[in-house]
Formats: C-alpha cells, structure tokens, sequence
C-alpha cells in the first residue's frame, strides 16, 4: 500500500510539474529561456512550441549565439546539442569530417533505406559515393535526365495543366511536382516510368504522410509494397528494366563493398535515389512557386528573363531564375535538419565539447534565418542577394547555404536536381500563371522533410 501511495503521489508531482510547465510557456515570450525541469528536461518547451517548432527553432538558437544543448526527460537518453554555427558545421561536415559518421541512431532511424548511399557511413558509402559521382557526371546520364524531363512535361505536366486551366480545376501543386519527381526519378534509376502523373492523377502508394508520425509508419507499412515492385523491376531483366541502375555499378571490381549481383543491395541502392531524388526536389519547387505567388515582382523578373535570355541548350544564362531558386531554398530547405554523432569526444569551435556518441543537431532550415549569419533581412525573400555586383551568381559557402550538404558528403545530383527545377520552373512560368486558392494555412509541419501540410491549392490560366 506504501508502494501505491508513494507511486500515486510521484504521478501527481509529475502532472503539477506539466501544468507548471506549460502555464509557464504560455506566459513567456522569452525565447532565450530554455527552462530545464525536474524529469521532464526541456521537453515541455518544445512540445509547446510544436506547432510551429521551425520558426521556434530559429528564434530560439539566434537568442543563444547559434548553439544550445537541449535536456530530455530523465534516464530518455534524448540529449542533444543544437548548432546552426558556421564555424561548427564546417569544422564537422569538412575540417574533421572522419569524426563525425552518421552514426549509429542514424541508421536505426533509416533502417528502410539500408546499405544506400543516404543512410551509409565509412568504406561502403565511400566505394557508393565514387561509383555514384561517376554516373551522375557521366554525358550519356546528363543525356538521359534532359530528354527524360522534357518528355515528362510534353506528354504528362502540359496537358495536365492545360486541363486545370480549360476547365479551371484546383490542383494541388505539391502532389503535382512529388508525381512528376518521381516518375523521372524512377525513369534515370530504372528505366521504368511509374506513369503517376497524368490527367487521371491515379493513386500511388509512395505518396507523403500527414505528419512525422504517420510518417514514419507510412514507410514501415509501405516497405514491402515498394521492395515488391522493385522486386519486380529486377526479375523482368535488369539489362531491360534496371539498365540506368546497374551502370551505377560498372567497374565495380575495384569497389570491393558494393554488390551489384544482389538483389537486396540494388533495391537499397534504387530506393534511396528514388527518395532523393523525388521528395528533395519536389519541396524545393513547391515551396519556390508559393513564394513567387507572394513576391509578384520576382515572378515578373524571371519571366522577362526567360523571355530575352532563354536557351534550352544552356540554363545557366537564367541568373535570376537560379538567385531565386536559390533563394526559396535558403528560407525553406527540403531537408530541414541535419544529424551529426562524433566517434571521438572533442570541443567544437564554438567551444562546446561533444562527448563521443552523442547527438548533434543542425537545423538547416534556423541556419537560412540567422540574422547573425545572412543579415537583419534574413527573414526576407530577396533574389538580389545571390547576384554580384557584375550580374553573375553570388558564391555562399556551404557552412552558411547547407541545402546540398558540405564537405565529402555534398549532394551527388546538385548539378542534376538544379537543372531539372529549372526546366519544370521555365515551362511553367513561361506558358502558365497561377493563383493559390484562398483561406490554406501554408505552413510547414514537423516531418524528415520540409513540407507544406496540406499541400499548396492552385489554379492555373494560360499566359497569352
């Protein structure tokens, strides 16, 4: 009975503590205030700022000069340090990049994606990453994503937004360009179009959850529908159905960790670059056409561009189309967070030391709004930024622009994704103008990726 008392008494402490906890949140607007409770850590401030944990995020680390550590709840093991420092990012993603693997609870986290590049570490991501390189830079590949992308707009985007503006249906532009992302994807890994975007806009099984929860369950429910189907690409003939893929893999011999007469090894390399390669690219563009949406003036700029500077054989002559693109992403990165664990205790640039194993966070998406870092009109979309003073492409260094990784682990496809949202951005904004429907909440939602919850509700018109 003395068991049961004290028990009872501790439940009602813990539920005090929470009410405290939370009335306490409501009433500060302290951002700078990380209050560290009895048992509960810091995990009451975030839960209460959940909602909106991205804007949260950044008006937290811009109070506490770019770096905070976070406290869990007791004996949770969720400890972590957050850093959008420059200094700190270079030093782990470039300088001493060896000590700071993806670690272990990466993996976990991840385990869908198995032995591809995304989720690999040390001598299998190394032999990956140089058999990748030589494929995403090969001619024939650069070849195949142009002509690829150009079929998918003739014959699937056009005449779906024809349709939306003849007969002015509402179009969800996020699950247009997740569609659209995928389907190229699927065509430069295996050769094989998924046909998921068209004017049926039919179902598919690798569309996004709600939320990080659903989520995450999403991808554990759907694992053995997408290792089925991919299961299925290969038993039709690799030379046929897998032929972009298994380029990935030629002279092997000398990347002793790779197996290309795998099965299971090929779907883990397949189903990462099909992630990568659709939901990155697809939450760039959404989130860049709802801010040209916002920014009217920016729209006009860019059409006049492509109107007195286009050349399909060579888009790097769009500057400001590129500026902008670029822009979009620093305030709204595909990839929002970034996970870091050393293998060996040392003290950070910043002066923090990490033990060895611990967590490490960057939160891409606070680093693109660090007043400190980008200027008091961080918070501001502005093109101009990214243009010097001769009109050619600002550099940024990848410590301060993180949205295709830095160091030895720099995105692979940067080259590739770049030009594909060029192509989908110039089609559109050369032929079509749209509205955002009124009364959407555009916010993001906690999720692996920046996303819009419920999607970005359009309707479209021809530009005559």
């Amino acid at each position: 009975m003395a068991m049961i008392g004290l028990f009872g008494v501790l439940i009602a402490f813990i539920f005090f503590l929470v009410f405290q906890c939370f009335f306490v949140c409501k009433k500060s607007h302290n951002v700078a205030l990380l209050e560290n409770w009895p048992f509960l850590g810091m995990l009451p401030g975030i839960l209460f700022n959940l909602p909106r944990i991205f804007y949260w995020l950044s008006e937290v680390h811009e109070a506490n000069d770019m770096t905070f550590a976070f406290k869990g709840p007791w004996f949770s093991g969720t400890d972590m340090l957050f850093t959008v420092d420059p200094r700190n990012i270079n030093h782990m993603l470039s300088s001493n990049f060896p000590n700071y693997p993806k670690g272990p609870e990466f993996k976990k986290i991840f385990e869908i994606l198995g032995d591809g590049i995304v989720a690999a570490d040390m001598e299998l991501w190394e032999d990956l990453r140089k058999s990748g390189h030589a494929l995403f830079h090969h001619q024939n590949f650069l070849k195949l994503t142009v002509s690829s992308t150009t079929s998918k707009l003739k014959n699937d985007l056009v005449p779906l937004l024809d349709q939306a503006a003849e007969e002015n249906i509402v179009i969800d532009l996020q699950d247009v360009f997740q569609r659209f992302m995928f389907d190229t994807a699927s065509i430069l890994m295996t050769g094989y179009d998924q046909m998921s975007l068209s004017i049926e806009m039919p179902e598919v099984e690798f569309s996004e959850a709600a939320d990080f929860a659903e989520e995450a369950l999403f991808y554990r429910h759907l694992k053995p529908v997408i290792l089925w189907r991919l299961q299925n690409l290969i038993s039709v003939g690799v030379e046929r159905k897998m032929r972009t893929a298994s380029e990935f893999f030629n002279n092997t011999a000398k990347y002793k960790l790779l197996k290309p007469s795998n099965d299971k090894f090929i779907r883990d390399v397949v189903l990462s670059l099909l992630v990568a390669g659709r939901d990155t690219s697809s939450s760039a563009l959404t989130w860049f056409f709802w801010l040209l949406s916002k920014h009217p003036q920016v729209m006009t700029k860019i059409r006049q561009e492509i109107n007195t500077k286009f050349d399909p054989t060579d888009l790097d002559k769009l500057v400001y189309l590129h500026a902008a693109l670029s822009e979009s992403m620093r305030l709204y990165p595909p990839i929002p967070f970034n996970h870091k664990s050393p293998s060996k205790s040392e003290v950070l640039p910043s002066g923090h030391k990490v033990e060895a194993e611990s967590k490490i966070v960057i939160c891409i998406y606070a680093l693109g709004r660090m007043r400190s870092v980008w200027g008091e009109d961080a918070s501001e979309f502005k093109p101009e930024r990214w243009i010097s003073e001769n009109g050619g492409l600002k550099h940024e260094p990848s410590s301060k622009f993180l949205v295709f990784n830095a160091g030895p682990r720099t995105c692979l496809g940067k080259h590739i994704a770049l030009l594909q949202m060029k192509m989908v951005a110039v089609e559109i904004i050369q032929n079509y103008d749209f509205m955002v429907v009124e009364g959407q909440k555009i916010k993001p939602f906690p999720s692996v990726l920046l996303r819009i919850k419920h999607g970005l509700k359009v309707t479209v018109s021809k530009n005559i």
